[in-house]
């Protein structure tokens, strides 16, 4: 599929030179750092050498207060809490964060967590839950990563004697919860000034609102950063302002003295090197999320707050063995959904994918959507039965609000809730085929044509010349990257085909680069592309053409060496 580029609006020339002889920088970093928002020399240094004396105060959050006093008093009272969180990574680190940041200031006999079952209860806050608090003689629930919309369960909660205190971070709907207290950066009174908080880290404020209440030593709640890390990661949320120093922080934690839950993840995973936001995401992350998807996300909260470390072996290969499970799941599922498109004679003039099966595998269905919109590259749902329900994962694209879309089509929901970019629903039977035309004709009527082709945006045009050793180690300063700091990419244009460009793999399946400028005059630079060997022939051919990459550190026979990581390629005919 072809991709569109779109390059970044370069600062003024000016302002890069400014900056570049007052940080005595590379031009290209100048550059990176003009375009985050990062205009001053005292801008960058805090951005390069962030402190966890720049997190907020935790008090600036709507109703912290409140949660804190009604925290405090259950402690003081020796009430029982129930703290519940959702089955996701997110949900499963907030709620292990919680749990072993109080079961050291409480009576640990008073404290329990809850995991709703995903088949059986569902997303977010369940009746079973609740009656679970009620019946067991809690009086307070923590909701953690779910509850913003969970106005009527809140109610019921109130009518079974038990309090609730909610920290999410999802979008609320028309009316909040009447909680005890309502901790959500998103909702619209509140004047907490980072908006982009995982739910895992809405828990953290609290525990640190509570910590600097009482004067507690900060050094202990900074040990729960290699949890929140994870979650920020995981929960694709903005790695920027406060995200970004949490994760900073975090990935040290877990990269000198991660909680043994972690560290045996991470065994598991069979990571033996410094642990990026990337790792994260593709190898520590699934296999928590693993636990919720085949069997229960209480197994990956039994892990993260292990205290034995033959207990967190033993939970460590299951959640391993569930992860295997899932990956064949997400396979065949992902196939089957593929040739049931393909088969389809009107797919290829619809904008949108909504799929049902009631025989697929309600854990993997999100993930599977995530692989159809990468393939397909337009909004996507993948819907299953569930509790004489269907219920299923929505997926957007690059700059379409796939939240407003669904949001449209209320209607013939039962529930939905999410974001921007992904969002759960639940429907009958019956509705399906009027909310399959009415979501095709909102996303027909407000997507448009440059939404549905692949976008990569670059943040630079440079020379091969630039690329040297002392920029790829200047760069490494941004990190960690992620959404809202993602690696630089950049363009060279009318670079030329060299000696040594050839075809690997095992099936010729990727190309390896050798190009120099079309002035010849500095040295060769080498990349791999993955995924376009089949583009050989053609760049033989080719007098000329452009490129986008990223640069990184290779490592062979002892040797390093800078190569780029080619995303794509232009023809002068494309």
């Amino acid at each position: 599929m072809k991709k569109r580029w779109v390059i970044n609006t370069p600062p003024e020339q000016s302002k890069i030179e400014e900056l570049t002889k007052k940080l005595n920088c590379h031009p290209v970093v100048a550059n990176l750092l003009l375009q985050r928002g990062i205009n001053t020399v005292e801008e960058a240094q805090a951005f390069f050498n962030p402190s966890l004396h720049m997190l907020h105060d935790p008090f600036l959050m709507k109703d912290m207060d409140k949660a804190v006093d009604r925290l405090d008093r259950a402690i003081a009272a020796d009430e029982k809490i129930l703290i519940y969180g959702d089955y996701d990574v997110d949900g499963t680190t907030a709620v292990s964060l919680l749990y072993k940041y109080l079961k050291k200031h409480c009576n640990q006999s008073n404290l329990e967590f809850y995991i709703p079952d995903r088949y059986t209860e569902g997303y977010g806050v369940s009746v079973k839950g609740i009656d679970y608090a009620a019946e067991n003689g809690f009086s307070l629930m923590l909701i953690t990563d779910c509850g913003i919309k969970a106005v009527e369960k809140v109610k019921y909660a109130q009518d079974k004697q038990v309090d609730v205190i909610i920290c999410d971070h999802h979008t609320p709907g028309e009316s909040l919860p009447e909680a005890v207290a309502v901790l959500d950066p998103q909702r619209k009174d509140c004047g907490y000034p980072y908006k982009w908080l995982s739910g895992c880290g809405v828990s953290f404020k609290l525990v640190q609102a509570h910590s600097l209440k009482h004067n507690l030593p900060m050094s202990e709640l900074y040990k729960l950063l290699d949890l929140l890390c994870v979650s920020i990661a995981s929960d694709i949320v903005p790695i920027t302002g406060e995200n970004r120093i949490l994760a900073y922080y975090g990935l040290k934690q877990l990269n000198t003295q991660p909680s043994l839950g972690l560290q045996t993840i991470i065994k598991v995973a069979g990571i033996n090197k410094d642990i990026t936001i990337n790792d994260i995401v593709f190898r520590i992350g699934p296999r928590i999320n693993a636990a919720g998807r085949v069997e229960s996300g209480r197994k990956s909260v039994e892990l993260l707050t292990a205290d034995e470390e033959s207990i967190a072996k033993e939970i460590a290969w299951d959640i391993n063995h569930f992860n295997d499970q899932r990956k064949k799941l997400d396979h065949d599922i992902t196939e089957e959904a593929i040739r049931d498109i393909n088969r389809s004679e009107l797919e290829p003039s619809l904008k949108t994918t909504v799929l049902f099966n009631a025989k697929w595998h309600k854990g993997v269905i999100g993930i599977v959507a995530s692989r159809l919109t990468e393939s397909f590259y337009r909004p996507t749902i993948i819907l299953t039965e569930s509790n004489g329900f269907v219920t299923g994962s929505a997926r957007s694209v690059e700059g379409f609000d796939l939240y407003y879309a669904i949001s449209q089509c209320s209607e013939y929901l039962e529930s939905y809730g999410g974001h921007k970019y992904a969002a759960g629903l639940t429907l009958k039977l019956e509705n399906l085929k009027p909310f399959r035309q009415k979501f095709e004709e909102i996303v027909r009527q407000t997507i448009t044509e440059e939404m549905l082709t692949p976008q990569i945006n670059i943040d630079a045009c440079i020379t091969l010349s630039d690329i040297t050793p002392e920029l790829y180690h200047a760069l490494q300063k941004f990190a960690p990257f992620g959404p809202n700091n993602t690696i630089p990419v950049f363009m060279s244009k009318n670079v030329v085909n060299f000696i040594g460009t050839r075809q690997v793999g095992r099936h010729n399946e990727h190309l390896k680069l050798v190009v120099v400028d079309d002035t010849r005059i500095c040295k060769d630079r080498s990349g791999i592309a993955f995924g376009m060997g089949n583009l050989y022939d053609k760049i033989n051919a080719s007098r000329s053409f452009d490129i986008c990459y990223t640069i990184q550190e290779n490592e062979f026979m002892g040797k390093n060496d800078i190569q780029m990581i080619v995303k794509d390629i232009h023809f002068k005919d494309n």
